[in-house]
Order: C-alpha cells, then structure tokens, then sequence
C-alpha cells in the first residue's frame, strides 16, 4: 500500500503550515505503510501547497520506519534536487498518455516528456533511486485526445521498454470502469512480469470497491490511497474526485486476508490529524 498524502494536500486552499505536514508524515511513518508518497518538488507557482517539501523531508524521522519515501518529479531540475536526499528512494514521474493534459501538468509536450524521463532515469540510475512512472489519464481524458485500450497499452509498453521497474496506472479524473481496470492490468501483468504494475484510482464512495475488485482479480499487488480520500489533482479538474480511501481499502484487504501487519494504533492517530488538517 502507498499512502498519498502529498496527493491530498497539493490541492488544499488552505495553506496547511509546515510543522503541521511534518507531525502528519512522521505519525504515518509509524503505520508501516510500503511508500509514502511526500511531497513534490515542482514549480511553487504551479502547486504553492509543496513549496516546502525540502523543509518538510528534512525533518522527517525515518530510523525506525520500514516505509519507504516517494516524491513526485515533473523535470530534470527537480529530479537532481530530489535525488540529492539519502531518504528519498522513489522518483515519481507523472506521464499524461493524453498531450493536452501532459501539457498542463508538466508543461511539455508527450515528445518533450519522453526525452526528460529519459534523463531522470539516467539521474535514478547514477544516484542509486527508483524510478517510478504513473501513466495519468490512464482510462481516458475530458479533452477529446484520442484514446482506446491501445493507446494505454502502447504507452505501457513503451515504459518496459525503458526499463521502468514500476508503473502506476492513474485515473485521474475517476473515470476508469471496474472492466477497463481489469482489462488493463490482466493484458499487462502476465505480459511484463517483471514490471510492478499499480493503480492510483480516484473515486467516489459508491463505485471504490469495485474498482479494487477489479484490480485485486487482474493480479494488481500495488495501490494507492489516501486517508478518508481525501485529495485529487489540481491540474484536472475544479471538481476533484477524490483519491481511493485507504482505511476503506485496508478493511477490504483484511476481509480478504491480503492485509499485511501494519501499526493499527498508529493508523487510528492519522486519521484524527488527518481530520483535524483537512476539515473544512
């Protein structure tokens, strides 16, 4: 399981103060959560909710966590700054497999894209981190791009064949059907069995478990959530669809008996700071 945090708070109006961020991450770090996906270094202009990641990472408290650290990459500056944190051990990529929104995420074309992944994996490569790549617009897009199972498909394969270890299908906007997940993931694991494949799903409290299912039976091992589901993009849309909540998806799991051990009070004291940081 990774929990998102960053992804909830990049789109918070209030400006959440930073000692705050930090009490929230280290009582996660606690949980036992596999990655915890921390905050960004991107444009302050773009996403001003992150401009204190590098403050924030410093203070995190890591030599009794077994989770492991992720932040979200848009370009070469930003991949060499974040790889210069001994914690760090993920760089998350975002690539839109539609060219309106890689656009207006990372303001590059798809062309433009492919080239700075390539350097950022050269960065992972020489700084001994992992890159890790999360296909937005993954099950379509509300631009009128061209898109059909083949062209997430297509995309896919092009990241194996850049030897991306782990690929995050997105559906950023929520509009993945429980058969498009399936589809999807049950072409892609049996074919790239040595790629991790994950989701990063946003939805919407009656349509979460049937997206999971979906996955869950395609194979998926790999999940994104966030507390109460909380968050979304910021960049896609006014009305954000929120991210897969994770308290939902642990009692999924356990039923299920997929649950690994985790830290339960610890889990139950991030859930009332998460309250307290994200009430209205």
């Amino acid at each position: 399981m990774i929990e998102c945090p960053r992804d909830a708070m990049q789109g918070w109006k209030r400006q959440i103060p930073t000692n705050e961020k930090i009490r929230f991450l280290n009582a996660l770090l606690k949980v036992g959560f596999h990655t915890l996906d921390c905050g960004s270094f991107v444009s302050p202009k773009m996403i001003p909710q992150m401009a204190d990641t590098r403050e924030v990472i410093k203070s995190l408290s890591m030599l009794d966590s077994r989770t492991k650290l992720l932040v979200i990459i848009a370009n070469v500056r930003g991949a060499e700054e974040a790889a210069t944190f001994e914690s760090i051990s993920y760089l998350g990529f975002p690539f839109s497999i539609s060219p309106t929104f890689q656009k207006k995420n990372t303001n590059s074309t798809i062309e433009e894209s492919l080239q700075r992944l390539d350097e950022i994996q050269n960065i992972c490569v020489q700084k001994n981190k992992e890159l890790v790549v999360y296909l937005s617009m993954a099950f379509g897009n509300p631009y009128g791009d061209e898109y059909d199972d083949d062209t997430l498909l297509d995309w896919a394969d092009e990241m194996v064949k850049r030897n991306i270890k782990t690929v995050s299908l997105a559906d950023t906007i929520g509009v993945a059907t429980p058969e498009q997940i399936n589809s999807a993931l049950t072409t892609l694991i049996p074919a790239f069995p040595q790629t991790s494949w994950g989701v990063h799903l946003h939805s919407t409290a009656t349509n979460w478990k049937e997206k999971i299912t979906a996955a869950v039976e395609a194979g998926c091992k790999r999940f994104d959530g966030a507390l109460r589901g909380f968050g979304g993009c910021p960049m896609a849309s006014d009305k954000l669809v929120g991210n897969m909540n994770t308290e939902l998806m642990i009692n999924y799991f356990k039923e299920n008996n997929m649950m690994p051990r985790i830290n339960e009070e610890a889990l139950h004291e991030c859930v009332k700071l998460a309250e307290q940081i994200f009430e209205p």
